[in-house]
């Protein structure tokens, strides 16, 4: 008898908080995010929007300029 698979860990972060007091709308993490994680609201700023496909590359968070978007890992995730 074999035992039952494993199931899959997701790889998603548990959030992706964007500072909208600190972004400026430049649109780096929308526009090189792998995923398409990102689209924009009415004003342009960043809404996360398929947060299930975030791989947790944090492109977006290493690359934003205005240090606005922290990418909250799974517990115990480096």
């Amino acid at each position: 008898m074999r035992d039952a698979p494993a199931k899959a860990k997701s790889r998603a972060p548990e959030a992706i908080l964007i500072d909208l007091d600190l972004c400026k709308a430049c649109g780096i993490c929308i526009e090189f995010c792998p995923q398409h994680v990102f689209d924009r609201d009415e004003l342009g700023q960043p809404v996360v929007v398929r947060l299930a496909d975030c791989t947790v590359c944090a492109f977006c968070e290493r690359h934003c300029p205005d240090f606005a978007v922290d990418v909250v890992r799974p517990e115990g995730k480096a």
